[in-house]
């Protein structure tokens, strides 16, 4: 499976956990954005850490949300 994460930046608190966990994929601004590529097992750890539940996780093939 491929994941694709993106960020409810009006969710995002900037914790930046995602950006310690997966930093390929993630960078703070003003909010985490998502900058590049990581592993599906990071992006998963970074979801999961996110106190603000802000990352989505979509399948890339089916388009189905898998995290939240």
């Amino acid at each position: 499976m491929t994941l694709i994460p993106t960020i409810d930046e009006g969710a995002c608190s900037a914790h930046g956990d995602c950006v310690a966990i997966a930093p390929g994929a993630f960078a703070l601004e003003e909010t985490a954005v998502v900058i590049g590529e990581a592993t599906d097992e990071e992006l998963i750890a970074a979801a999961e850490a996110c106190p603000a539940l802000a990352i989505t996780l979509t399948d890339a093939d089916t388009g189905q949300v898998v995290f939240p």
